[in-house]
């Protein structure tokens, strides 16, 4: 069980939310041996579920410092310190610098950052999705992203909503 310090102001998704998607993707897709990008990570709660299915590397990005540090010090508790790499930056910023694909893309901004799905087009823009690659974007019920051409599907899961994108 993570225990997050209370300085710690994120919003991780909930278990339940958690245990759904990871249940679609094991159906779906490899896990053992993907490169995953993990954005606005907060408590680092869904790179750490991909470290424990075999992911190859997770990247952790997460613009504040004292919860990359946190993301950093867990994943070494956890043994797998050589998956997880703590990436302390602004997710946009780092998007546009990044060159290398990923197998999944994860994104769970808050939901009241302006402008965050803008997220979608700058990775897709970028190509740093493999071909067989999925974008999973976190949001709340009042947002919907069907008419996106890369749109794939949504799931709901009470008040957290996934939808997949892919290339």
């Amino acid at each position: 069980m993570l225990n997050p310090p209370r300085n710690l102001k994120a919003r991780p998704t909930t278990d339940f939310a958690k245990e759904n998607l990871f249940n679609i993707l094991t159906n779906r897709v490899e896990l053992e041996g993907i490169d995953v990008l993990d954005l606005f990570s907060g408590t680092g709660s869904i790179s750490y579920e991909f470290a424990s299915r075999g992911a190859a590397n997770v990247t952790s990005v997460e613009i504040n410092r004292v919860h990359q540090a946190f993301i950093k010090r867990t994943a070494a508790e956890l043994g797998c310190a050589d998956v997880i790499h703590s990436v302390n930056a602004n997710v946009f910023l780092y998007l546009k610098s990044c060159s290398k694909q990923y197998d999944i893309i994860f994104s769970d901004a808050p939901y009241d950052l302006p402008g965050s799905e803008q997220f979608i087009d700058l990775v897709l823009e970028r190509d740093l999705l493999k071909d067989d690659g999925l974008l999973i974007f976190e949001h709340s019920k009042d947002r919907n992203y069907d008419s996106h051409p890369n749109f794939c599907e949504k799931r709901s899961y009470g008040s957290v909503q996934f939808s997949f994108f892919s290339k």
